[in-house]
């Protein structure tokens, strides 16, 4: 996460996502999450940095680990039009590793207290093993669907653009390579969870999973999260395997002079143990209930996005879209358009362009951006076609109704229109 600060600073990113758009779209429940300004942004990626830092040395780690979650949670939570799947999942694990005894085994404060622990309950690492599963699982879960399995779609969108790379390239054009990804992708995210559980089996589907990653790196920008995805991984190991790592790094560290022999204690004991399970057995009972609030919603969910976020649902859509904002003044009956582009980055116009809880929230935007011009009384209509999967241009919302009438709740959207 550290590198990921850094890569975040050096891409100009900061500017372009929090500093320049004169709007931030908020998630449902969160609008008291406000962006802080220039030098606030500045000072939470500074703090980000800092921590990430902190939690990977383990220095002054318990103040590191809640710091840095709350910072990149806080940033996370600043714009919806930045959602990222990893982004959630890194949330999730700094919330998590804020209760965990991370730091009293090779570590700066290890150093300090002048002692180390050689063992822990097994529960801080199943809780990490078990949430890696899920994300695995329900990608895989939702993989399951007659688009990605039997149209191969978007992959069959998606490959051809790469058939300009040297010696696979010709492939990257031929209908069964789209259908081998789409199942493949499917099988792998279904079945890695269980092959990483079982001892035999671990060292190959961890290779299975670095050449997963690796590819999908290669071929889609996404980021740091093959690498992120790759190395929390490694939890699966064994402890043998982890002590091997960890006695050839200390015996290095010896050799130069940097550590000193301290006294060693068996099993890390908190008298907050039963606190700690039970914030453990809640985590893991809601994050396994998120993904499903999609079934209690009716419609196409690759057309309606209602429980869409924080399911991990993973590449599963290709989605255009483009909106014209119909605006009446009541009191004169005066009627003119207005422009997503007009007001929103790039990156903004195309995210709320296709999902219709961002749609109605720039509606309630636009409404409040011209009463203080002096139109205090207007109506505003939708008019947005949205292509999904490469299909036709449909219309997504009902481009007859004042939106500016309708508040945001978690129930039903009855005014986006049916696939």
């Amino acid at each position: 996460m550290f590198i990921s600060v850094i890569r975040f600073v050096l891409n100009g990113w900061i500017k372009t996502q929090y500093i320049d758009p004169e709007f931030h779209f908020s998630y449902y429940g969160f609008f008291w999450i406000s962006n802080p300004g220039e030098a606030g942004i500045y000072l939470l990626f500074t703090i980000m940095a800092l921590t990430s830092l902190g939690v990977t040395l383990g220095l002054f780690y318990r103040i590191s680990a809640v710091l840095f979650f709350i910072s990149f949670t806080y940033v996370e939570l600043i714009d919806v039009t930045n959602y990222l799947n990893h982004y959630y999942f890194v949330s999730l694990v700094a919330f998590l590793m804020i209760w965990m005894p991370a730091h009293l085994g090779f570590s700066f404060d290890s150093r300090r207290k002048g002692f180390s622990i050689t063992q822990i309950p097994y529960g801080y690492v199943l809780i990490i093993q078990l949430l890696l599963s899920m994300v695995y699982f329900y990608a895989g879960l939702a993989k399951l669907n007659p688009e990605w399995m039997l149209e191969a779609l978007p992959l069959r969108i998606w490959l051809p653009m790469y058939s300009h790379l040297p010696l696979v390239g010709g492939l990257m054009n031929e209908l069964w390579m789209a259908y081998a990804f789409s199942w493949f992708g499917a099988i792998y995210d279904l079945s890695i969870p269980f092959l990483l559980f079982y001892s035999r089996t671990r060292p190959y589907a961890f290779i299975a999973v670095v050449v997963f990653h690796i590819s999908t790196w290669l071929l889609f920008p996404i980021g740091m999260f093959p690498f992120i995805m790759i190395l929390a991984t490694t939890i699966f190991f064994s402890p043998k395997s982890h002590k091997k790592v960890l006695s050839h790094l200390k015996s290095i560290f010896s050799q130069k002079g940097f550590l000193n022999p301290i006294s060693r204690r068996t099993l890390y004991k908190t008298n907050y143990q039963k606190l700690i399970w039970s914030i453990f057995t809640v985590f893991l009972i809601v994050q396994m209930a998120l993904p499903l609030r999609a079934f209690l919603y009716p419609g196409k969910l690759f057309w309606t996005e209602q429980g869409y976020r924080f399911s991990w649902r993973v590449m599963l859509i290709e989605k255009a879209g483009y909106a014209i904002f119909h605006i009446k003044d009541k009191k004169t009956g005066r009627e003119w358009e207005d422009y997503a582009s007009d007001h929103l980055s790039a990156m903004q116009t195309k995210q709320m362009s296709t999902q219709p809880d961002l749609i109605l929230q720039f509606v309630h935007y636009l409404k409040q951006r011209w009463a203080d011009q002096g139109y205090e009384d207007v109506e505003i209509r939708a008019e947005v076609y949205v292509s999904l999967n490469g299909g036709v241009n449909r219309l997504l919302v009902d481009s007859n109704i004042d939106l500016t009438q309708i508040k945001d709740s978690f129930g039903h959207k009855t005014w986006i229109l049916p696939y």
